[in-house]
């Protein structure tokens, strides 16, 4: 198999789910974006996908995502995030509390039994207010071998798997039992109501795709953007400020209601989403995790799951809105990338500004914390 028709099959296959979900109330019900988690980890623990397709599917996870984010963000309406903006920082700051106060426990349970435990902590920390650039940021500035990083990411990528999928099913219905429910405050884009992000019907109408096509063309523009920025400052915030820069242009384009009002510009991101699902889920090597470090996913799991619990108990005290407390919690334990696709879930994408800029704040203050815990954990535990 070729990397070029590896790569159509990643294209093309979303589509397929789609068509699906629209079709037979069935797959609807178990959802595009789990049935491309399932398609995708399977394929990439079966042995059925030749050598060269790691580097097709890192291009794939690469290109997706940035170019998705701007025509997520066009049809939004961003002065309604002012609004929320009080209650999306006071969730922001109790989950950084609930990060800390988790790790401190899971490396006091956990670090006398794995090598360079105090380090681990410290990825933990990173890797669960930003994301995967803090977590290889964190790697290279407290020197972890190869092995245990490798580990870490691996144990990551299963438990925020099933932490997705959690939080695309059942959590906002739990959840919504001790926690007040979101206010909707309506939009003016002229784009789906938030009940209606998933339906793509009309999406190849000429006038629509007329649209989409410009729509992806600023779409593109932006990236481009974006990752020259990214090529002019430190390697090391490279990441960040692409991820910031695109965030920043797509907000900008939103604000003009003329790109605000082109139809499906929601949609055509969610199925580069869905591509991107696809992607990442055949990039987890459950065998490693299985062969390396079994210990290593009982930490995470308890770090995940516990973090979680530990944000919802103050979420309650200080009365957070059940779509926040989930997106906020999406930002900073799976990175903004993820926001959209979880917003999209939730049937709610006025959450999606609240994410991301939750999500950009951790990229920005990941690394330092946990530096800087890694540290104190190290010299006081």
């Amino acid at each position: 198999m070729t990397v070029s028709a590896i790569i159509l099959f990643y294209v093309l296959f979303p589509v397929l789910v789609i068509y699906l979900c629209q079709r037979y109330p069935a797959a609807d019900k178990i959802g595009a974006v789990i049935i491309c988690y399932g398609v995708g980890i399977l394929l990439g623990n079966c042995g059925v996908l030749p050598p060269v397709a790691g580097k097709a599917l890192d291009g794939i996870t690469t290109v997706t995502i940035p170019l998705a984010l701007p025509l997520l963000l066009f049809s939004l309406d961003v002065r309604n995030w002012l609004r929320m903006a009080g209650k999306t920082m006071i969730s922001l700051l109790l989950i950084l509390v609930s990060v800390t106060v988790m790790a401190m426990i899971c490396h006091l349970v956990f670090g006398p039994r794995i090598e360079e435990g105090w380090k681990v902590a410290g990825l933990m920390i990173g890797v669960y207010t930003g994301g995967t650039p803090n977590l290889a940021a964190i790697k290279t500035a407290l020197d972890v071998t190869p092995s245990t990083y490798l580990a870490v990411h691996t144990a990551d990528t299963v438990v925020c798997a099933v932490y997705i999928l959690f939080s695309i099913t059942v959590a906002q219905r739990l959840f919504g039992r001790f926690l007040p429910a979101f206010t909707f405050a309506g939009t003016d884009s002229g784009n789906v109501p938030p009940d209606d992000v998933n339906d793509y019907t009309g999406i190849f109408c000429p006038a629509i795709v007329s649209g989409l096509l410009k729509a992806l063309g600023l779409s593109m523009l932006i990236f481009a953007v974006g990752g020259g920025l990214s090529v002019v400052v430190p390697q090391n915030v490279s990441m960040t400020t692409a991820i910031l820069a695109i965030t920043t242009l797509g907000i900008g384009a939103s604000l003009v209601e003329r790109i605000r009002r082109i139809p499906m510009t929601f949609q055509l991101g969610q199925y580069l989403i869905l591509i991107f699902c696809l992607a990442v889920a055949s990039m987890a090597d459950l065998t490693r995790l299985v062969h390396t470090a079994p210990i290593l996913l009982l930490y995470v799991t308890v770090m995940v799951f516990g973090t979680l619990c530990l944000h919802l108990i103050l979420a309650a005290f200080f009365r957070i809105d059940t779509d926040t407390v989930i997106i906020t919690s999406m930002a900073a334990i799976c990175s903004p990338p993820f926001v959209p696709m979880v917003a999209g879930a939730l049937k709610n994408r006025e959450i999606i500004v609240s994410g991301l800029t939750t999500g950009i704040i951790g990229y920005a203050i990941g690394n330092y914390l946990g530096v800087l815990c890694a540290y104190l954990f190290k010299g006081i535990l």
